[in-house]
């Protein structure tokens, strides 16, 4: 079976990956998702919160997998998009072990 490579824009990509991060405890609070929304124009977050909650947990992480290999990042701009991770993930003064965990993984897949 050939798996579907997304042909998203580095946007879309940050966006899809923040909402993973937003969502690492299962609770997306209204707050993460104003930060990550202030990012972008409301069509691409749009277009990409409905992608994201039509896919599993594993398939999300597929997704990015897939689509981080068909952008090359220079070491500045993964920098800085961890931060904006981090950003998030630290929202609610707390680092839980759901998170720390997508964190291990997002940074397998994006080095």
């Amino acid at each position: 079976m050939k798996k579907y490579k997304p042909n998203w824009t580095k946007t879309e990509l940050q966006v899809y990956i923040l909402l993973l991060c937003a969502n690492a405890d299962k609770k997306e609070t209204k707050e993460e998702l104003e930060m990550i929304q202030a990012k972008v124009s409301k069509e691409t977050f749009d277009k990409m919160y409905k992608k994201f909650h039509r896919h599993s947990e594993k398939k999300r992480l597929n997704k990015v997998d897939l689509s981080v290999n068909n952008h090359e990042y220079t070491e500045m701009e993964l920098a800085a998009f961890r931060r904006e991770m981090y950003t998030l993930f630290f929202s609610d003064c707390n680092f839980s072990m759901l998170e720390k965990r997508l964190d291990w993984t997002l940074d397998n897949i994006l080095y």
